[in-house]
């Protein structure tokens, strides 16, 4: 396989076969992230895919799923990303889902007519960086979109049948913003009403914006007490049809798991148990991105 860069990927594609068509991240603009720090966004030569999905034909034969990396395929031109779908179900006939991040640029790009065709090609799961629903936040952290973008896009893909996949990330509004954060992001998760949600706990990376922000005393880090209550204020306010709502990240100081609505209720009761003190908390030494 031809990587380059860093590569990222949603942890339940951990199983997937990586194959890496874009290089970086179509906005890499967040304050929060460092992950493509420096790196000019790129999609790789059509020769180069090609001779990596034949690489998997012939080594990859035990995963099921095609994870489509890096920061954002969906950007990818209709007729290029047809091929690789093409290619894929040519050569890993096996192969029962393919999934890829996409961002509000990307899905505002494609119509629902095309969407519809990449699923019918395959394309089987999108994942989408939400962070946060509040307005406020979402522009202090540069994420190129407004709460309203957000929910129209991330309709648009449900629309079209592809099964989505949400991350937010308690704390990014610091101390002063916590509650407004938490409760707008539940307000545009019921909205769009995905398939999946995966809260993370922010952790800073040194020589990011919001990270200098930190440092000179702009943004305040929330403790494992405040990023619990923040994350029950957004639970609180998220009422889906048939959701997952995940938040056993690695960052994340209280491993969750609920189907909601049904698990609304026993999910909230043990964030208080672990607010009270009757469940012991991940320790910081513990956690990672």
């Amino acid at each position: 396989m031809h990587y380059e860069g860093n590569i990222i990927r949603p942890p339940s594609e951990s199983n997937s076969i990586l194959l890496q068509v874009t290089v970086g991240c179509s906005h890499n603009k967040c304050t929060f992230c460092g992950t493509y720090a420096g790196e000019r966004f790129k999609i790789k030569p059509d020769a180069i895919i090609k001779e990596d999905i034949n690489f998997a034909a012939q080594y990859c034969r035990r995963q099921r799923r095609v994870f489509l990396c890096d920061g954002d395929a969906l950007i990818i031109p209709m007729r290029r990303l047809l091929f690789i779908l093409t290619a894929i179900k040519k050569e890993l006939p096996w192969v029962t889902r393919v999934g890829a991040y996409a961002n509000a640029k990307s899905l505002k790009m494609k119509t629902v007519e095309e969407l519809q065709e990449l699923r019918s090609h395959g394309l089987g799961i999108l994942y989408m960086g939400l962070e946060s629903g509040d307005d406020v936040t979402l522009k202090k952290i540069k994420k190129g979109a407004s709460s309203k973008t957000m929910i129209a896009m991330g309709r648009k893909a449900k629309n079209a049948g592809i099964k989505l996949s949400l991350t937010v990330l308690l704390g990014l509004a610091g101390r002063s913003r916590s509650l407004q954060h938490a409760e707008a992001t539940g307000y545009v998760l019921s909205a769009i009403d995905p398939d999946y949600i995966g809260a993370l706990s922010l952790m800073l990376i040194p020589g990011t914006p919001l990270n200098r922000d930190y440092e000179e005393g702009e943004f305040t880090l929330l403790n494992a007490d405040e990023m619990l209550r923040e994350l029950r204020a957004m639970i609180s306010a998220t009422h889906l049809s048939h959701g997952l709502f995940h938040a056993n990240h690695a960052s994340n100081y209280l491993p969750i798991r609920a189907r909601l609505p049904k698990d609304k209720t026993s999910t909230l009761e043990l964030i208080d148990k672990a607010l009270s003190g009757g469940i012991e908390l991940r320790p910081e030494w513990v956690r990672a991105l």
